[in-house]
């Protein structure tokens, strides 16, 4: 079930948020019941035998936290049983994911024969399976005292989170669910939430959907592509997983504040990051932390404790060194990245992915190191030119590694990627747009807005993402983001309950229902 369907808008949603808070009045765990339900059936509309799936690995997962916690007291049977709990659950992942692929390169090895046949990918899996590890280690680090089946299941389950993120920590929802005020129907839960579900829907069906017809005509034949179509068709996927990605972020924010409970923010303007460290402070905020906290400060620590035992400089003495940087700094961003670009798909595509933002990352800490304590731009002209510079290369940067990312596979990226460095050749502007318009399936409707309309639609997006404030900042000291207030610069645009903001939200849900028939699943999906 897609959340910008009218089956979701206008059955579902009223269904649940109505037996919820009825519920909710006489009873608390009958209204945590029925959000479990309803969150099964949401995750089993598209094929009811994962659901099977889904019980069966909560269920899995509540048994190996009682053996976690009732061996607190022994370190070594407790060690074991977390182990084997993780072991489970990547393999699980591993099968479904990377399996079928592994058979195909042993084939094409010579080391098998006979038809792989595809193996059909769980929605979400790698995101439920990701925060029952998560719940394992707090299990084991004793954030959880006291395990309890319905509130691991509401935990794993609660729809909004449960197909594309954010991935949460149970010390962050649980007190949430415990909380019997939440329970209760609020007028503002369900204005905010509604107010912020909107914009998020906008995102995704009135930008997001509208620029993919674009994306998705260059990266059908990236050979064909000059430097102009090549760097429209890189920049136009750029804008749709962006909105895409945003637009479900939002979406997920102001559903879980229409039932009371309050996210992680997920997504805070990536693009006007002047950075690669800062961008991926910003993009999929909740995974970077999964990663930095389970992957990158794990393997960090354990290469510090090495120099350390050797007489070796460790922090920041240390990372000044070659070999201190190429241990501490170097050895964990690769590994760590590496494994998110695995994560995101089982292509080689997404393994040359992760190791080129790790790349960057390394280049990015270097730079820090060595030009530490020197004087910036001290004019405020100068100071905006060297931050709109920073903004504009991390940008490129991160259009570069999206070649692997959105490829199908790695001659297809690289294809792009000569495109883009003109290897292709240099036609006008009008040229490359009018190709991209001629490959494109659905070109009725795109050469009617004319391919002048698409370098103007381009730009618009690209205002919005620079200029305009996010839908944290709207919301403002609103936001229902378990994340510091930010507020819009410019007043009227920090939204607050009034008929002004009322009207407009109403007019932007008209909008997005008129478009809804062209309705496609978030990107993020497919993960």
């Amino acid at each position: 079930m897609l959340f910008n369907s009218y089956l979701f808008l206008l059955l579902f949603l009223p269904v649940a948020l109505g037996g919820y808070y009825l519920l909710g009045a006489l009873r608390l765990r009958w209204a945590a019941l029925w959000l479990c339900g309803v969150s099964f059936v949401f995750y089993g509309w598209w094929n009811p035998r994962f659901v099977v799936l889904l019980a069966g690995s909560i269920l899995f997962n509540y048994l190996v936290s009682l053996l976690v916690v009732g061996w607190a007291g022994r370190p070594r049977r407790q060690w074991w049983a977390v182990a084997i709990g993780i072991g489970c659950n990547l393999a699980l992942l591993f099968y479904y994911k990377y399996f079928a692929t592994l058979l195909d390169v042993l084939q094409g090895w010579g080391l098998g024969h006979g038809k792989v046949d595809d193996i059909l990918l769980p929605l979400g899996i790698s995101f439920f399976t990701f925060t029952q590890i998560g719940y394992l280690l707090d299990c084991s680090a004793g954030t959880v005292k006291k395990p309890d089946l319905l509130n691991h299941t509401l935990f794993v389950t609660f729809f909004p989170h449960l197909i594309a993120g954010p991935v949460l920590h149970h010390k962050e929802m649980m007190p949430q669910f415990a909380e019997p005020q939440n329970y209760r129907f609020k007028a503002e839960n369900l204005s905010i939430g509604g107010a912020l579900f909107v914009i998020g829907l906008a995102k995704k069906v009135l930008l997001a959907d509208s620029i993919a017809p674009y994306a998705d005509a260059g990266f059908a034949a990236p050979g064909d592509l000059d430097f102009w179509g090549a760097w429209a068709a890189s920049l136009s996927y750029a804008m749709q997983l962006y909105f895409d990605f945003s637009g479900y972020s939002d979406m997920a924010l102001g559903l879980s504040k229409m039932f009371g409970i309050r996210f992680p923010l997920n997504f805070n303007s990536p693009y006007k990051a002047p950075s690669i460290i800062e961008y991926w402070a910003r993009w999929h905020m909740t995974l970077t932390r999964y990663l930095t906290a389970y992957l990158y400060y794990p393997m960090a620590m354990r290469v510090s404790r090495w120099r350390s035992r050797r007489g070796l400089p460790v922090g920041t003495a240390g990372s000044r060194t070659a070999g201190g940087f190429a241990l501490m700094i170097a050895l964990p961003t690769v590994y760590t990245m590496g494994l998110a670009g695995i994560w995101h798909g089982a292509g080689l595509q997404f393994l040359l992915y992760g190791l080129l933002h790790a790349g960057y990352l390394c280049v990015n800490h270097a730079w820090r190191i060595l030009t530490a304590g020197r004087t910036a731009p001290t004019r405020p002209w100068a100071r905006w030119l060297w931050r709109s510079t920073c903004v504009l290369l991390t940008l490129v940067a991160v259009m570069v590694a999206f070649a692997f990312f959105r490829a199908a596979t790695v001659p297809d990226a690289s294809a792009l990627l000569r495109g883009m460095l003109g290897l292709h050749g240099f036609a006008d502007i009008d040229a490359s747009l009018q190709a991209l318009h001629a490959a494109d399936a659905l070109g009725a409707w795109h050469l009617a807005i004319g391919r002048h309309l698409q370098a103007l639609h381009l730009v618009l997006l690209l205002a919005i993402v620079w200029l305009a404030p996010n839908s944290h900042q709207i919301l403002g000291r609103f936001s229902p983001a378990l994340a510091k207030v930010q507020e819009a610069p410019q007043r009227w645009l920090r939204w607050r309950p009034s008929i002004a903001w009322l009207a407009v939200t109403l007019v932007l849900l008209f909008l997005c229902l008129t478009h809804l028939h062209r309705e496609t699943r978030f990107l993020y999906f497919q993960f």
